[in-house]
C-alpha cells in the first residue's frame, strides 16, 4: 500500500517501516482529519489521528452535586489512636 495516497474519510494502514520512512507526510495527513493505523507484520500496534484538546472545565460545574458529611474530618477515637501510637 502507498502511505501517499490521499483519503480524508478512510482509515489507512501502513507498516512500522513505511511509517518510519514516510513520517512527516503520514502526520500532514492526519493533521487534514485522516485516522493512519501502524501495523507490525500485519496486526495493528498504534493509531496516529489528529489531537483534540482537552474540553476546558468550568469550576463550579458540580456545585450542589456532592454533599460531605459535617463529620467528614473527624476520626473516631480508637481510630485516631491506632494512627498516632508507636
Amino acid at each position: 500500500m502507498n502511505p501517499m495516497k490521499s483519503s480524508k474519510t478512510a482509515t489507512n494502514t501502513v507498516n512500522i517501516h513505511e511509517a518510519k520512512t514516510h513520517l512527516s507526510r503520514l502526520l500532514k495527513r492526519v493533521a487534514a482529519g485522516e485516522e493512519v493505523i501502524i501495523a507490525k507484520s500485519g496486526k495493528p500496534v498504534a493509531r496516529l489521528m489528529p489531537f483534540a484538546p482537552p474540553e476546558k472545565r468550568v469550576l463550579g460545574m458540580d456545585a450542589g452535586k456532592v454533599w460531605i458529611a459535617p463529620d467528614f474530618d473527624e476520626l473516631p477515637a480508637d481510630l485516631l489512636a491506632a494512627f498516632e501510637a508507636e
